[in-house]
């Protein structure tokens, strides 16, 4: 599933797999802005909202001062957030800078935490700057929607913030901003995903409202109306969209009738069925202690976050109650044309992939690297853009789900020239399958793949949070940021001809959205 800041390529298809960062998997919260305003009103949606992926620090709201609230209406408080927020940009800034030369400078020293009701979590204590970010995920994810009731997941995770215990959405809200913390929620494939940043000094009320979110959810009507009108105003709005419609078309090919070839948002029919019981029972069955994994990072001692995780996750339910999803391979050998009269023709190709834990994995993680990984050295970048300027972009992913995986190549051109461009791309893949890469093509990637690894992956605390919490989801174990560089630089050139072959030999499904293509 999802490691930070580095999510889906741009040309990615949206919602089929996430791609691994540099070796893992990216950080499923990656469009948690975008998730934020659609599930707002107009007023609050125009706010710059700051996903939790941003690279450093988001304090929240809390260091205005004592200012007076005036009026608490929703286009208030709107315009409030947006003057704290744009004031602690400036703040953030300051501290980012200081912060990273300090996470840089020393080993990451990574604690195993639990607390005395059983939960685990992973702890990086940083004392620099009074923040806290904690990143969270249950087991499950849309993939557990009931049949009829798909999307429920997602319009779940737009709710937490809208209302829970005693506090109606425009309390919690208030409280929130009181608090100084910002807490988001995202639904993925295989996990539901939490986030919260806070100021330390603040950290009792900012884990109380997470604990009310996580364990006391309102699922007010009023709530539940609004943001399923706005995720039923993005489904129909996507409906005119040739590339959303496009990727329906991909996922139901490549997927069949398996559950990741169902839309995350659902569908008109399907949200207008979810009733608050539903949303309940689904929190009642998914939010459990079992299926949890934590990590926290900043300016709190393993003492104090034993207590917090107790508050927090204590009083949830012990297990997890999941319906079983069965692996799935993905449906090659086939293409797929959906005809639009557009000036661009997007071009997706889906190769086999590699699980995480299959001792290929880092040969085939190297070998797509200098396939199409590289943003400006792949031989993908070289071939299509460089010496012919067919395109603007062109990428090759690993991407993964918990059962499926994959290996994409996306780009987009002149709709005149797509049918050239496809058999160029072809050319390179089937000769990287044939030939492998060259050494001096290893060992410069080795070295770019162990020197950017703290830049892509630890460089704020929400990206140091994002990275413990896949690295645990992939049983990777907590010394692993210390394993990794010798993990890479043992794999050999052969061992990578071979990824390479086993990969890139098959016949690929392929999908154009475009006019049809010339010279077929």
């Amino acid at each position: 599933m999802t490691r930070l800041s580095v999510g889906a390529a741009p040309h990615l298809p949206a919602g089929i797999l996430y791609p691994y960062s540099d070796g893992e998997r990216g950080a499923v919260i990656a469009d948690f802005a975008n998730h934020q305003r659609r599930k707002k009103s107009a007023s609050v949606a125009a706010r710059p909202l700051l996903p939790v992926t941003i690279r450093g620090e988001v304090p929240g709201s809390a260091m205005r001062g004592g200012a007076d609230l005036g009026d608490r209406g929703p286009d208030a408080i709107a315009h409030r957030r947006i003057a704290v927020l744009h004031a602690l940009a400036t703040l953030f800034l300051g501290i980012f800078f200081l912060i990273l030369p300090a996470l840089a400078a020393h080993a990451m020293d990574i604690q195993p935490v639990t607390s005395s009701k059983g939960v685990n979590a992973w702890l990086v204590e940083d004392h620099s700057i009074p923040i806290i970010a904690i990143r969270f995920v249950f087991d499950g994810g849309s993939t557990q929607d009931p049949a009829g009731r798909e999307g429920l997941v997602n319009l779940m995770t737009g709710l937490f913030d809208e209302g829970a215990g005693n506090l109606d959405s425009e309390a919690f809200q208030i409280k929130l901003d009181d608090a100084g913390a910002e807490m988001g929620f995202e639904a993925a494939r295989d996990g539901t995903y939490g986030a919260m940043r806070m100021l330390a000094e603040q950290k009792d009320a900012a884990f109380d409202l997470l604990r009310l979110a996580v364990t006391s959810p309102r699922f007010d009507q009023a709530p539940i109306d609004r943001i399923r009108a706005q995720i039923l105003s993005g489904i129909i709005a996507s409906e005119r969209d040739p590339n959303t419609v496009a990727q329906t078309k991909w996922l139901r090919a490549i997927y069949g009738e398996h559950p990741y070839s169902r839309p995350d948002q659902g569908t008109k029919d399907s949200i207008a069925t979810i009733t608050a019981a539903d949303l309940a029972a689904f929190h009642k069955a998914n939010f459990a202690r079992s299926g949890l994994h934590v990590a926290v990072v900043g300016d709190i001692d393993a003492a104090t976050l034993k207590r917090k995780l107790d508050e927090v996750f204590g009083d949830l339910p012990e297990k997890q109650v999941l319906q079983p999803v069965a692996d799935t391979e993905l449906k090659l050998g086939q293409q797929l044309e959906v005809d639009y009269d557009l000036p661009q023709t997007s071009l997706q190709f889906a190769y086999p992939g590699v699980k995480r834990d299959a001792p290929d994995f880092f040969p085939a993680v190297l070998m797509n690297q200098i396939l199409g990984g590289g943003t400006f050295t792949s031989r993908l970048y070289d071939e299509v853009r460089e010496k012919r300027g067919l395109v603007y972009s062109v990428d090759s992913n690993l991407v993964d789900h918990q059962h499926s995986n994959a290996l994409i190549i996306t780009t987009a051109t002149r709709s005149d020239r797509a049918a050239e461009t496809l058999g160029i791309v072809k050319e390179v893949v089937k000769k990287m399958a044939e030939e492998g890469p060259t050494e001096a093509e290893l060992d410069a990637t080795k070295k770019y793949m162990v020197g950017s690894y703290a830049i892509s992956n630890l460089d704020s605390s929400s990206a140091i949070a994002a990275t413990l919490v896949e690295l645990q989801l992939d049983n990777l174990g907590i010394d692993y940021v210390q394993r990794r560089a010798a993990l890479i630089n043992g794999v050999t050139l052969d061992q990578v001809k071979a990824a390479a072959k086993k990969l890139l030999t098959p016949a690929p499904a392929i999908m154009s959205i475009g006019p049809k293509l010339e010279g077929k």
